[in-house]
C-alpha cells in the first residue's frame, strides 16, 4: 500500500505544481480493488491537499479474453501463458466496491469514491450493469474508456453488432452520472446519444497524441450539447500531468479537424471545459468559478513572466502560451498548498528519496514481467494495427492513402 500512496502523492504534487486543484483518478489495483488500496490513494491526495474523485479501474476479462482473435494470433507457448492470466470474478470486484462505498471515511467534500469499469470490451455486460447499479445505489460517478482507439471501435462493432456507445446505452450505463474518457471513434449518431443521455466526455489530447489514438471531435461534441472536460490521462500515456499543455493541445488540435475557423475551439471554450466543465464531471457543483459561494481554488500566475509580457489578452495568453512556468502559488479551498514555489503540505526532498528507492525496488521485482510484456508488445501492436485498417464510418486521424478526402 505504501507504493500506491507514494504514486498518488507524486501525482498530486505534480498536478498542484502544474496548476490543477482537482482530479479524477482511475487507478489500477490487481487482481481487484481493495479498501486498503483506495485508502492509500486517498491518503496520498489528502496529504498534498488536492481534491480528488478516486475510482478503481477494473474489469472481469483480461486483454486476451476481451479482444477476439488476439490469443489465437500468438505463438502457441505464449497462448498457453496468457490463458493462465487471471481476471477477478465479477462478484469479487463488485463485493469489494460495495464495501468500499459503504465504509468510505474520508472527507467527502474533498475526496470521493467512484467506479471505473475500464473498457467496455474488457467488461462483461453483467459486470457493466452491476457497476451501473452500484453507482446509482451509492450516488457516485462512473467513468469508462469509450472508443479510445479504432481497434476498440471496430472490435466492438463486430462483437455487439452496434457501436460501443449504442451498446452502453442499451445497458443503461450512459447518463448524467457517467463520463466517457477519450470518446474518439464516434460517429454523429453516437455523439447524439451521449448528448441525449447527459453523458459527459473527458478529452485527453496529450494521451491521444502520445499513443496515436486519433483526435476527438471536440467541436461536434460541444455543438451537440455534450458536457466536455479536459484531462491529462495517466503519466504512462501522456508523460506528465500538465493541464496547461492539455488546454493548448485541445485548442490547437481542433484546427486540424476543419479549415473553417468557426469550427475551432476558442480559448474561452477550452478554459470553460477545463474549469467549470471538468468540475461538473467530477461532481463538484460549487467549483471551477471565482465567485462568492464557490470553493476558493485559485492558481496565482506571475504576470512578470515572459509568457505575459506584454499583457494583452490574458485568457488567450493563459490557454495558448502558459506551460506552468509562471505558476507562483496554488490555493485549494482557501488554503495555500503551494506558495511562492514551495510546497507547504509535503516534504518534496523526502518524497524524491522515497520515489528513487521505490523505482529501483520495483524494477527489480518486475523484471520478469517486463521481459514477458516486451515479447508480447510487437504481436499485440500488429494485431491492433490490423483491426485499425478495417473500414469504419468515422475517421479520426489525418487522411492517409485509404481515407484521403474523407476528413476527420
Amino acid at each position: 500500500m505504501d507504493d500506491k500512496r507514494l504514486s498518488a502523492t507524486l501525482s498530486a504534487v505534480e498536478l498542484v505544481r502544474k496548476g490543477c486543484t482537482s482530479a479524477f483518478d482511475l487507478f489500477v489495483e490487481v487482481p481487484c480493488p481493495s479498501r486498503d488500496g483506495l485508502d492509500a490513494v486517498a491518503e496520498g491526495y489528502a496529504a498534498v491537499g488536492i481534491r480528488a474523485v478516486i475510482a478503481p479501474m477494473m474489469a472481469d476479462r483480461t486483454l486476451y479474453q476481451a479482444l477476439p482473435g488476439l490469443t489465437e494470433s500468438l505463438p502457441v507457448p505464449l497462448q498457453n501463458q496468457v490463458r493462465k492470466l487471471p481476471a477477478a470474478p465479477l462478484e469479487t470486484s463488485i463485493a469489494a466496491c460495495r464495501e468500499i462505498l459503504k465504509t468510505w471515511s474520508h472527507d467527502h467534500t474533498r475526496l470521493r469514491p467512484a467506479l471505473g469499469p475500464t473498457i467496455p470490451l474488457h467488461c462483461s455486460d453483467e459486470f457493466l450493469v452491476a457497476c451501473r447499479d452500484l453507482a446509482r445505489e451509492f450516488g457516485v460517478r462512473l467513468q469508462t474508456h469509450l472508443a479510445e482507439t479504432k481497434a476498440q471501435a471496430v472490435l466492438g462493432l463486430a462483437k455487439y453488432g452496434r457501436s460501443l456507445t449504442r451498446h452502453l446505452e442499451s445497458l443503461g450505463v450512459l447518463g448524467p452520472g457517467c463520463s466517457a474518457a477519450h470518446a474518439i471513434w464516434l460517429d454523429d449518431d453516437d455523439i447524439g446519444r451521449l448528448a441525449a443521455t447527459g453523458t459527459s466526455v473527458v478529452h485527453n489530447p496529450m494521451s491521444n497524441l502520445r499513443i496515436g489514438s486519433g483526435v476527438a471531435a471536440a467541436r461536434r461534441l460541444l455543438s451537440a450539447g455534450v458536457r466536455l472536460g479536459i484531462g491529462t490521462d495517466a503519466s504512462n500515456t501522456s508523460d506528465g500531468q500538465n493541464m496547461f499543455e492539455a488546454l493548448r493541445l485541445a485548442a490547437f488540435l481542433s484546427r486540424i479537424c476543419s479549415p473553417d475557423t468557426s469550427e475551432w475551439l476558442s480559448a474561452e471554450e477550452v478554459f470553460h471545459a477545463a474549469t467549470r466543465g471538468s468540475a461538473e464531471i467530477l461532481g463538484f457543483e460549487r467549483l471551477g468559478v471565482l465567485e462568492p459561494g464557490y470553493a476558493a481554488d485559485i492558481v496565482f500566475l506571475d504576470l512578470r513572466h515572459i509568457n505575459y509580457v506584454p499583457l494583452r489578452a490574458p485568457l488567450r495568453q493563459l490557454v495558448f502560451t502558459e506551460n506552468g512556468a509562471a505558476i507562483d502559488s496554488v490555493m485549494i479551498d482557501g488554503r495555500f498548498v503551494l506558495r511562492h514555489g514551495t510546497m507547504l503540505t509535503v516534504d518534496e526532498a523526502r518524497l524524491r528519496a522515497h520515489a528513487a528507492e521505490a523505482v529501483e525496488r520495483l524494477d527489480r521485482a518486475n523484471a520478469a514481467a517486463r521481459q514477458q510484456s516486451a515479447a508480447l508488445a510487437d504481436i499485440i501492436g500488429r494485431f491492433c494495427l490490423g483491426q485499425a485498417r478495417a473500414p469504419f464510418a468515422a475517421h479520426r486521424r489525418l487522411p492517409d492513402g485509404q481515407n484521403a478526402g474523407k476528413g476527420l
